[in-house]
């Protein structure tokens, strides 16, 4: 069911003013959201009719505009990936691990997106499997999927990564798999420190290439001594990496992955009311040490409208990674040894197609629903649609 209210309805109600307002300073990447999420599902794509062949009810299907950043487009693109994935999952338990930046880089990651998220991933994904492969904790090349998070619950601009790995990997020399301590998989605290030398080591070089650039009250940091003055004060704080409990099994990480692979910074059905007053949704407050966490937030459309597109990803950036036993050119083989030497365990089958037809069946008498008109961007259907029930064409 279509919620009452979705991000679609405050771009339409408030876009126009917002960029208006912030001419000059909006991306093109951040235009060609707000269009896309706009256009949505709306004439301006063009779309399909059906007529039901048993009561011959008419319902028109208007397309998606399949942007990564419009939350309504997501469902689909999700349930493809994960198909994908299903056929590689091993049947053992898996860990999830998430690495955070402290605020003074997220701030620098805010204005060198492309450059610290590239740092990130690498660091995290480095991080993972040096520990991994050193024979005093694991001994054995894993494999990861990251995923690139840069959103808090309040749409704050909160970079970090999270991996879920499989609890073991191939022995160094490929001849036997060896599995982690059971609901153990590597110490944080070393997982943390090599992290931060790594993602530092990472930024200074990019720093000394001259590929940073810093604005505002970050202007300083163009500066070679202010900057090593603050990389110096970041090697002596804690960096904050954790790794959850073991999902239960390979089935949890597949329900896992659909809710984090392809999620936005928010979805309509944490949104709660557009009024005068702004945009209200829920979030999770963190810091709030009480039992509900869950609380209301109201803020300006403006000020949702910006929290919002400051999440847009540069062009090309890919969020979803594959490191190690899974990086794309060698995966298949190492899954195949992986499941040779994990053989007396049977692999998972295939879960049974939960997908939503393409066809939806008719609304008034559950009959078929066929295709009897295709009609272009910016153009409306020639038939008389009455009664009409909107419906979604997500390809």
């Amino acid at each position: 069911m279509r919620p009452a209210l979705d991000i679609a309805d405050v771009f339409r109600a408030h876009g126009p003013a917002f960029r208006l307002a912030q001419a000059g300073h909006l991306s093109l990447g951040q235009l060609k959201v707000m269009s896309a999420i706009e256009a949505c599902r709306t004439a301006e794509l063009g779309g399909h009719v059906e007529r039901c062949e048993d009561c011959a009810h008419l319902r028109i299907a208007y397309n998606s505009c399949r942007n990564r950043h419009c939350p309504k487009c997501q469902g689909a693109a999700a349930e493809r990936w994960l198909k994908a994935r299903e056929a590689e999952l091993l049947p053992l338990a898996y860990y999830h691990v998430v690495f955070t930046l402290p605020t003074e880089v997220a701030d620098i990651a805010f204005q060198n997106k492309a450059v610290v998220y590239d740092i990130l991933f690498k660091a995290a994904s480095e991080t993972l499997l040096t520990i991994a492969a050193d024979p005093k904790h694991l001994g054995a090349r894993i494999g990861l999927v990251a995923v690139l998070h840069t959103w808090g619950s309040a749409l704050t601009h909160h970079p970090h990564i999270h991996c879920i790995v499989p609890g073991g990997g191939l022995s160094l020399d490929g001849e036997q798999w060896i599995s982690c301590r059971k609901g153990f998989f590597l110490p944080v605290r070393v997982l943390s420190r090599l992290f931060r030398r790594l993602f530092l080591e990472r930024l200074k070089a990019a720093h000394l290439e001259g590929r940073l650039l810093f604005f505002g009250e970050r202007a300083g940091l163009a500066d070679g001594g202010v900057f090593a003055a603050a990389m110096a004060r970041l090697r002596r704080i804690e960096w904050v990496v954790y790794a959850k409990p073991p999902f239960a099994g390979p089935r949890s990480v597949l329900a896992y992955l659909s809710r984090y692979t392809h999620r936005v910074a928010i979805s309509g059905s944490r949104l709660v009311s557009l009024d005068e007053r702004g945009v209200t949704f829920r979030y999770k407050d963190y810091r709030s040490d009480g039992p509900d966490r869950r609380k209301l937030m109201t803020l300006a459309a403006a000020e949702f409208l910006r929290r919002f597109l400051i999440h847009v990803l540069p062009a090309g950036f890919h969020r979803i990674r594959h490191y190690g036993l899974f990086a794309n050119a060698a995966r298949a083989a190492n899954l195949a040894k992986a499941r040779t030497l994990l053989k007396p365990t049977a692999p998972p089958s295939p879960a049974e197609d939960t997908a939503v037809a393409d066809d939806f069946p008719c609304p008034c008498c559950g009959g078929r629903m066929r295709l009897v008109e295709v009609f272009e961007r910016g153009a409306y259907p020639r038939l008389a649609l009455t009664p009409i029930v909107m419906g979604i064409d997500s390809s």
